[in-house]
């Protein structure tokens, strides 16, 4: 059974073009081709790169703060309750007025303690500002050194200036070892963050967070085993060019260097327009749509590569509402609201103050509204 499965999930067909098999992707003559075996290496690199982000935050991100005197708002914890904790961790984080009622029965405390005690135990489940700039701050470093090694592993390649040599000799095209560290890499880092979803800042735009790295995860490793690697290093590099301003804006503004901040919001949100609904669309889904096709009849990998790659592009326009929100707030009236983040609540807010505050300000900043991947 389970080699009928594995004969199934490498048939040639499925991967490859017509006529092409996969002894034709085998060493030979100093020609170096991907093998699908070298993405074991993915999973260490991701626990790797897990370690290097502890040390980062508590080496470099944590004696930051302290510097830029970044610090958590002091939070008053719900004093305990059973009823109202069993209730929390069960039911809802966030109870109707009917439930608010019915526990105010349980518990003999008048509904302004309940609607108190809860939004204090929320408080408490929701991370601090420091938290948040460490993980920005990582992301921002990871995304700079992953863009200039793209770069350097680039930039004198053809394909990078015309894209139609993107297929030229597919699908033997010998592996560079830049391509084989920019790949491990990139993919170590999504899974890294994948693997630490539960602990880190959790967003409303959690699903999709999910299946942005999911469909990363997946269109990277395809790509690698059917030698789409080309095309795969200029998606890379288009997503961390925009990510690297977006991070850096939250590191900023967590620091209150507000200026800095807008600006370099301003130009995330011209690079995320230039890159993600312009030049991926228009341009590589094109390369990888339309090209093809005239050198080989279309297989599954062509479907399956372009399916994911619309997934991404989705996402994309999904990110683009929330940052056409934030330019229009930051145009025509004052920017400091989060569509996306959970914000921290205090002892005085009512159920419309809280909608109020939540339309114009946020803990987290002006710029945690998007991750754009």
């Amino acid at each position: 059974m389970l080699e009928t499965v594995t004969e199934w999930l490498w048939w040639e067909r499925l991967w490859l073009p017509a006529n092409i098999s996969w002894s034709d992707l085998e060493d030979h003559d100093g020609r170096v081709y991907a093998k699908p075996s070298q993405l074991y290496a993915v999973l260490p690199c991701a626990f790797v790169l897990l370690f290097i982000r502890y040390i980062f935050e508590r080496y470099l991100a944590t004696p930051l703060a302290n510097v830029w005197e970044i610090r958590d708002r002091v939070r008053l914890t719900a004093e305990p309750n059973p009823t109202l904790e069993s209730y929390f961790c069960n039911e809802s984080r966030v109870p109707p007025q009917a439930d608010v009622r019915s526990l105010c029965k349980k518990t003999s405390w008048p509904e302004r303690k309940v609607h108190i005690w809860f939004r204090r135990r929320r408080n408490q489940e929701r991370p601090g500002l420091r938290k948040r700039f460490c993980e920005a701050s990582w992301r921002c470093a990871f995304y700079l050194l992953a863009f200039v090694g793209g770069f350097i592993a680039l930039y004198d390649k053809p394909w990078l200036y015309n894209l139609r040599e993107v297929w030229a000799g597919f699908p033997k095209q010998s592996m560079l070892p830049s391509q084989y560290w920019y790949y491990l890499l990139e993919m170590g880092f999504y899974l890294s963050l994948l693997l630490s979803l539960t602990f880190d800042v959790k967003r409303k735009d959690f699903k999709e967070q999910v299946i942005h790295h999911i469909a990363t995860l997946t269109l990277l490793g395809f790509s690698w085993a059917s030698n789409y690697i080309r095309i795969g290093t200029l998606v890379m590099a288009t997503h961390d060019s925009a990510d690297i301003l977006l991070e850096g804006a939250k590191v900023f503004n967590y620091a209150k260097w507000q200026r800095t901040a807008n600006a370099m919001f301003v130009v995330f949100t011209i690079l995320f327009t230039l890159t993600r609904l312009v030049i991926l669309p228009f341009w590589l889904i094109h390369c990888t749509w339309v090209y093809p096709v005239e050198l080989f009849p279309p297989f599954f990998g062509y479907y399956f590569f372009n399916a994911m790659l619309v997934v991404l592009q989705i996402l994309h326009f999904y990110w683009a509402v929330l940052i056409s929100r934030m330019l229009y707030k930051f145009v025509f009236s004052k920017l400091e609201g989060d569509d996306r983040s959970d914000e921290e609540e205090v002892d005085s807010d009512s159920p419309k103050e809280r909608n109020q505050r939540l339309s114009h300000r946020n803990g987290s900043g002006a710029r945690g509204r998007a991750n754009g991947h």
